[in-house]
């Protein structure tokens, strides 16, 4: 398809540069005054943490903000400008939208940081990468193995640089977990138990009327449509995580929220960026633990409670074992980190970034792949998304991971992907 065509058939005729990248002006990768000039499209608890780290960093500006919560495009409206005053004496003003299509044309948005509900993922991130952003997408990647290609593919084909918000693979004890276990510290790794929580559940909550400050049918979006709820939606005032995580088709359980931490470690520690487990096996019982999966070189991957919490993984090797989570490391037999240190000259090093935001922002001026590129989001997601599959079937599931589709289960590969409705449709890019 040429320029032209696609122009006309994508319905972006309005204005032919809304949809090219700054590169392709002439711009390198950033705006005229050498700053990334970042849309933010989520205002709520997530976003509000990320705009308050991405202020810090020199090389970008927030400029737009927008959320079907007018309540909370205000508040984070407020924030930011008051955050920016503590160091400028000028007072710094941020463009609101209720619409994120609106925002993506904008040509002063070189990127977008995306930090809304799962199920808003792939559609968001399809429509960025038409418009040429380059983007940041909170974690899990994706709620379907179908919508994470979508979002591969698009940013592929649009050149775009897109980052997945698995933050810990920017943190130093992770890196050094990483390399440890793949130069052999521990020997050859033969099984590893995750901690995270329950896969996702049904939503059961009663619908409500929504307040007026809140575009119920657009936070619905894409997914079939449900009344309001505050546990879906949290208001301003209430100082929780929203509970969409815990609801299909909104979020994914604890399986996908920290599943896409700690199944991401696994996949990195493995060497598993580019494929997934080959065997899914869930309990024969309604359960939310006791999930295993394998790969290749069969070793075993447990969901199971091992430790004294969740959000911990056990690396158990031929040698010894490595512990590892945002807490601490630990090896058995015990060795001080003095005794760990991996060699200059060690056989295997990993992509090293120490601050997840920043290593986006120089990708994007350099137009590099960042260290938890698309592809990675999107493998670790589908491990994620596979798992709660299983949980839901109760049987054991092969997976292609090259082909990505369930082998012989043609029931099971009906769930790699879900409807959408109205006028979204990821497929279209």
């Amino acid at each position: 398809m040429n320029r032209r065509d696609f122009i006309i058939k994508s319905g972006l005729s309005s204005s032919i540069f809304s949809i090219v990248p700054s590169s392709v002006l002439g711009f390198n990768g950033v705006s005229p005054n050498n700053k990334i000039q970042i849309g933010f499209i989520g205002a709520g608890r997530q976003g509000r943490g990320l705009m308050k780290n991405f202020t810090e960093y020199n090389e970008c500006q927030i400029i737009a903000i927008s959320d079907v919560d007018s309540q909370k495009v205000d508040f984070f409206s407020e924030e930011f400008e008051n955050k920016i005053l503590k160091d400028n004496e000028k007072k710094v003003y941020i463009k609101k939208f209720e619409f994120y299509r609106e925002m993506l044309q904008s040509t002063s948005v070189d990127a977008v940081v995306i930090a809304t509900p799962d199920h808003w993922h792939a559609q968001m991130s399809v429509d960025s990468a038409k418009y040429g952003k380059d983007i940041y997408c909170e974690k899990p990647l994706s709620s379907t193995i179908l919508e994470g290609r979508a979002m591969v593919n698009s940013a592929r084909k649009y050149k775009v640089v897109y980052q997945t918000g698995s933050m810990q693979r920017s943190w130093k004890h992770f890196r050094h977990a990483v390399e440890l276990i793949q130069n052999g510290y521990i020997g050859e790794i033969k099984e590893v138990n995750v901690a995270i929580g329950d896969p996702h559940k049904q939503c059961d909550l009663p619908s409500l009327k929504a307040p007026d400050h809140l575009n119920w049918n657009e936070w619905i979006g894409p997914v079939t449509y449900r009344g309001y709820h505050p546990d879906l939606a949290c208001l301003l005032e209430d100082k929780r995580w929203g509970q969409w995580r815990n609801y299909k088709p909104f979020g994914g359980g604890m399986i996908t929220d920290f599943g896409a931490h700690m199944f991401d470690i696994v996949q990195w520690a493995l060497e598993m960026d580019n494929s997934g487990p080959k065997l899914f096996v869930p309990p024969k019982k309604n359960a939310t633990l006791g999930l295993s999966y394998y790969y290749d070189n069969e070793v075993k991957v447990n969901h199971i409670k091992w430790g004294k919490g969740n959000n911990e993984i056990q690396f158990i090797g031929s040698e010894g074992k490595l512990e590892v989570s945002r807490r601490y490391l630990r090896t058995s037999p015990d060795k001080s980190l003095k005794d760990l240190i991996i060699p200059k000259n060690a056989t295997k090093r990993v992509y090293q970034s120490d601050n997840h935001h920043l290593d986006w922002l120089n990708s994007i001026k350099n137009r590099t792949r960042p260290i938890c590129d698309v592809e990675i989001g999107h493998r670790t997601a589908s491990v994620c998304n596979i798992c709660n599959i299983a949980y839901d079937l109760q049987r054991d599931l092969e997976w292609d991971a090259k082909k990505e589709i369930f082998v012989g289960d043609e029931s099971a590969n009906l769930l790699i992907d879900r409807p959408y409705r109205g006028n979204w449709n990821y497929k279209e890019f």
